[in-house]
């Protein structure tokens, strides 16, 4: 094993409960791009903002114009290296809780139990009016069937599930209001830009770091501050932070060690590691 690695196993074993905070690096094996580049600047438009997507009907429709063609990838990824790892080191007892600030809802369907999806979930749609929510399939069957030829069109895929479809009059694509009251505005059940976290999943989180030895970022930059405060806690806390990331992070100068690797071939090392006897010793 690489020394790096073996550092990271050995972090893991001194801090046996470690929160662990998961970004868009998790998923790119799963055929989900990621935001931002080695540097932590967009690789593409930043994306959609609350005050926009609300505000201004022309801009809703040209999020769901794009929308409806990325979600053909949300909804056909699969858990990948990164997301099966973190079930196992869940099931292995080395997680306090798994923060993400992923929408995909990839690390429940690889088995993890003990998480918050910090920015909401892709594959729910909210009613502004009565909170009411739906299933993003069937929101999206009524975009078809309200915008016929629309499905034909191709894209590239962000992490968000928006697509970079441009060039196009979106004004002909029809936006239906909630089919369950008839009046109210839908949006994805996720957090935008210039959106406020929901207080009871920060709180949760708090007290899931206060109760954790340690923190493990996992294919995160942290440029987005809703994660980053978590790692500023920590740091205030005297609780170490190990990342895992390809390119620099907002934390750099927080952190006890860095791994620029792949996330999920050194997640899966990782828990291969703490999988072993507790007799073999990896230090």
């Amino acid at each position: 094993m690489p020394a790096d690695l073996h550092a990271l196993a050995a972090f893991a074993r001194r801090h046996p409960r470690l929160l662990v905070l998961t970004g868009a690096g998790c998923s790119t094996d799963s055929g989900i791009p990621d935001y931002r580049d080695a540097q932590g600047q967009w690789k593409r438009a930043p994306p959609m903002t609350y005050q926009a997507f609300t505000g201004d009907a022309h801009a809703r429709q040209r999020y769901w114009a794009r929308s409806l063609i990325g979600w053909r990838v949300m909804s056909a990824a699969r858990p990948g290296p990164a997301h099966r790892a973190l079930a196992r080191l869940e099931a292995a007892g080395h997680v306090e809780l798994l923060l993400t600030q992923n929408v995909d809802g990839l690390h429940g369907a690889a088995g993890s139990r003990r998480v918050i999806d910090l920015h909401g979930r892709i594959d729910t749609v909210v009613c502004l009016a009565r909170q009411a929510r739906l299933p993003r399939a069937d929101w999206q069957a009524l975009l078809h069937t309200r915008n016929p030829g629309w499905q034909r069109h191709q894209a590239a895929t962000a992490p968000d599930g928006d697509a970079d479809l441009d060039g196009l009059d979106f004004s002909t694509f029809e936006v239906p209001d909630c089919p369950r009251c008839g009046t109210g505005l839908l949006k994805p059940d996720v957090v935008f830009f210039g959106e406020s976290v929901p207080r009871p999943r920060v709180d949760a989180a708090f007290a899931a770091l206060q109760r954790a030895d340690a923190l493990l970022v996992a294919g995160s930059s942290l440029m987005v501050y809703s994660g980053y405060r978590f790692a500023q806690a920590a740091a205030t806390a005297g609780k170490p932070i190990a990342a895992i990331n390809l390119g620099r992070t907002r934390a750099d100068e927080l952190l006890a060690l860095k791994l620029e690797q792949p996330v999920g071939a050194a997640l899966q090392a990782l828990a291969e590691a703490l999988e072993q006897r507790p007799s073999v010793s990896i230090a």
